[in-house]
């Protein structure tokens, strides 16, 4: 069976040449008419990382868009985002394609340094991979936004002085701003569950397993867990079930899984450093365990998730 690898989109040029663009006016900030990217004959899939964000309205897609490891709940028309290192696979749609239009805001970090945006990006949920549900707009709020991106856009396009980074950090907030209450407002009027100690709990794992250091600390318990959350383990737990009908235990497992898929998917590491690097002293006990949470093993999920 043939196996693509994932394409490592480095910079926005290079992002550009892939899609047969001409190059950017600006080298770390873009903004690209969603209907000027060519549509490709082959009917492969792709899958791709970049180390830049990406924000976009697309309409008329022509493939499925399978963002970390889920497929978005509706993909046209809507608002996605990713941060730098998230996966994104490509799933060709057969048959005629519609028209087409959008846009994608691609920013490199470097772009936002020493801002504060830099630190407070991280902040926004709909960046994270748990978020897998994408943002849907209504006609007004869709042009509130390409207003703001225009604008954004217009500067970049201006001849640049020292007052042009700051203009144009401001409208990616008050972009990112809005696009925050637009999430919050679908998510009451899609009941969309949600809770604080959800968020701190996420914060909290998210911390530990990037921690690098996981063999020597082992896995997070619930009893650690609920105890850094200030709440007794069956509470927690208890919690947990009534809002995502999953133990805290069965919340541990998700990350870890979360952080393997992560791994078989954006790196070229083998599955025994894999295994090491989230705490397996052996390889065959991360491939027993993640058969058993996902009925295949990591070396079947990495083929079938690169197979064309």
């Amino acid at each position: 069976m043939k196996i693509k690898a994932p394409i490592h989109v480095k910079s926005i040029s290079e992002f550009h040449k892939l899609r047969r663009l001409p190059p950017p006016e600006h080298p770390l900030i873009s903004l690209i008419d969603y209907a000027s990217i060519q549509t490709r004959d082959s009917d492969e899939s792709e899958a791709l990382f970049f180390d830049f964000y990406l924000i976009s309205i697309k309409k008329g897609l022509t493939v499925k868009l399978k963002y970390g490891q889920h497929t978005y709940d509706h993909d046209e028309g809507v608002m996605s985002f990713m941060a730098p290192h998230q996966i994104l696979k490509l799933e060709r749609i057969k048959g005629a394609s519609p028209p087409r239009s959008g846009w994608m805001l691609l920013i490199h970090p470097d772009f936002i340094w020493n801002t504060s945006l830099a630190k407070n990006i991280k902040q926004y949920d709909f960046f994270g991979y748990a978020a897998n549900e994408a943002l849907f707009l209504s006609e007004r709020e869709e042009k509130m936004l390409d207003g703001i991106v225009q604008n954004i856009k217009q500067e970049y396009l201006n001849n640049i002085d020292k007052f042009s980074q700051n203009i144009i950090v401001s409208q990616i907030e008050t972009l990112l701003n809005y696009s925050e209450r637009f999430y919050q407002r679908q998510f009451i009027t899609r009941k969309k569950a949600s809770h604080q100690i959800l968020e701190q709990l996420e914060t909290l794992l998210e911390n530990y397993f990037s921690n690098n250091n996981l063999l020597e600390n082992g896995l997070p318990t619930p009893h650690f867990v609920s105890d850094q959350l200030n709440l007794t383990t069956s509470y927690l737990s208890s919690l947990l079930k009534s809002l995502t009908g999953l133990s805290t235990q069965q919340h541990i497992h998700q990350k870890l899984i979360e952080k393997a898929k992560e791994k078989l998917t954006t790196t070229p590491c083998s599955i025994s450093e894999i295994a090491y690097d989230l705490g397996f002293e052996h390889s065959q006990s991360f491939s027993r365990f993640f058969k058993q949470k996902t009925n295949i093993s990591p070396l079947e999920f990495r083929n079938s998730f690169l197979q064309n």
